[in-house]
């Protein structure tokens, strides 16, 4: 299991100011379910964007909205003489173009099609809170160096909000970065962690397949594009795979396919797309050359002429171990250090990765499982909820980094 190389006890936790009071947690709560009943896609958080700066501004903070139109930084603390690397703190504000499927809870998506499904709106909030309380405890002179807060915009979108924010200046002066998601497989209370690899890189794959129809009397004489498609997708992951050491963990899956007007017909056109995932960086790097190179293979041999479009999403989120380390010791203070757990390298992919491209940094995983709970929810689907319980956690685990983290500079 990781943990700090100190091990804090929930009596140290008590002695480490930032606890989360009643009343904010009950506000941060609301908050947290406004953002819920409207979701806003990635660029269009505009409404999301004027809540958090409505917010942080009622703090006494002075926040920048960035220079997309969306998201936000602030810093909290006077920097003054002191020139150390700041520690910024990461949340993403974005929703999916789903729908909202839950039933019986108050807080439902209102906007058709729209919804959190994958705990942008917990994460927000948790970054939300902390922010509010290292402002009071700047203001009482107990925040040892100054934090900045980063609402980024987009991260649905490929490659992600991250390189814009980047381009805005939100890593200026920031020495490391941390962030949480939310796992819907880890109980509410605890954290999982890893150093190394935590996700998965990922990009988007888009193919047209053409040739000159026919009649489906007379296949030989044209290209059989319909069979051409099937072939493409079953047997180019499958070569793949055979392409890259498996450790890689290299996999293209398919999720659209399209072809086709007319049972007697062969077709002149088909659309392939889906994603290329990568547990391995530089088989990563690797990934495009080999992918066009399988799809050219297959194709040709069914004499189907192909036009790729690959789309560079994000590399894996890579955790250092000293970043690693400053959450185990900060959710150790808080909780205890048995309210960490080791988690496996995920094949999704997060635009946190951007970030670590130009700082060191981590992100955990926050447990959103209501203990008990056999539901068996999962993020990008429609009845995603959270146990609310987790914003509590996500508070006290950034500000008690923040308040630890003049230790690892």
């Amino acid at each position: 299991m990781i943990c700090p190389e100190s091990e804090a006890g929930p009596s140290q936790g008590e002695n480490l100011p930032g606890a989360l009071p009643d009343a904010l947690r009950a506000e941060l709560i609301a908050f947290r379910r406004d953002l819920h009943m409207h979701p806003e896609l990635g660029n269009q958080e505009f409404r999301t964007t004027a809540a958090i700066k409505a917010r942080l501004e009622q703090a006494g903070l002075a926040p920048k909205v960035l220079a997309s139109g969306t998201g936000l930084m602030c810093d909290v603390g006077t920097r003054g003489e002191d020139t150390r690397p700041m520690l910024a703190l990461r949340a993403d504000i974005d929703a999916l173009p789903i729908p909202d499927t839950k039933s019986g809870v108050p807080y439902r998506s209102t906007v058709p099609d729209r919804a959190h499904a994958c705990g942008h709106d917990i994460h927000t909030t948790t970054v939300l809170g902390a922010g509010i309380v290292l402002a009071e405890l700047d203001r009482q002179g107990l925040l040892p160096n100054p934090v900045r807060l980063i609402f980024q915009p987009a991260e649905e979108v490929l490659p992600g909000g991250a390189p814009e924010a980047i381009e805005s200046g939100v890593l200026d002066g920031v020495g490391r970065i941390i962030g949480v998601h939310c796992d819907p497989k880890v109980d509410v209370g605890r954290i999982g962690l890893r150093v190394g690899a935590i996700t998965s890189a990922c990009d988007r794959l888009e193919l047209s397949l053409d040739g000159p129809g026919g009649h489906t009397a007379r296949p030989h004489l044209t290209t059989d594009l319909v069979t051409a498609a099937a072939k493409v997708a079953t047997e180019v992951p499958a070569l793949l795979a055979r392409r890259v050491d498996a450790r890689a963990g290299l996999a293209l899956t398919w999720g659209r396919l399209e072809t086709g007007h007319a049972c007697n017909v062969i077709p002149q056109h088909a659309e392939l797309s889906g994603t290329v995932r990568c547990l391995d960086l530089k088989a990563w790097r690797e990934a495009p050359d080999l992918v066009h190179a399988a799809i050219d293979e297959v194709a040709g041999m069914h004499r189907a002429k192909t036009v790729i479009n690959y789309v560079r999403g994000v590399p894996p989120v890579v955790n250092e171990a000293a970043a690693t380390d400053l959450l185990a010791g900060a959710m150790a203070a808080r909780r205890g250090p048995y309210a960490i757990e080791d988690t496996e390298q995920s094949l999704g992919g997060e635009d946190f990765s951007w970030y670590l491209e130009h700082v060191p940094g981590a992100m955990a995983r926050l447990g959103v499982r209501t203990p008990g709970d056999t539901r068996g929810l999962d993020l990008h689907r429609g009845n995603f909820d959270a146990d609310e319980e987790a914003i509590t956690v996500g508070v006290e685990l950034f500000t008690a980094s923040a308040l630890l983290h003049v230790n690892h500079l």
